[in-house]
């Protein structure tokens, strides 16, 4: 999945546009539920690919929030990592492009429903 796939999929399901939050990192999104209190229920990540050791450019990462009994289960899948500056215990990074597509739309929706609260 790319970031034009994914940032239109959020969109169409959930009616959440990415927020830019930081002067530092402009490619840097959140996504957050509507409402109240706005928690985000996904962030991507360009990342440099030398920040979580490999080679090349950016990486494009997703973290979205799990319940801490399948982070472990997660993180052994190909294309899922420790979350990505966020509470490794509650939180994962799908590497867009290389995760499963059909896997990380349904660890969208439980990221949000995790967040609603």
């Amino acid at each position: 999945m790319n970031q034009a796939a994914l940032f239109s999929g959020i969109a169409e399901r959930y009616g959440a546009e990415p927020q830019y939050l930081w002067a530092k990192y402009p490619d840097y999104a959140v996504f957050r539920h509507a409402g109240g209190k706005r928690k985000w229920f996904a962030v991507y990540l360009p990342v440099p690919a030398e920040k979580i050791g490999r080679k090349g450019g950016a990486v494009p990462l997703l973290n979205l929030k799990c319940p801490p009994e399948t982070v472990g289960a997660l993180r052994q899948m190909r294309g899922f990592l420790s979350a990505y500056h966020m509470n490794k215990e509650h939180w994962v990074s799908a590497v867009l492009g290389e995760a499963d597509d059909e896997l990380i739309w349904p660890l969208i929706a439980e990221s949000r429903r995790l967040t609603e609260k």
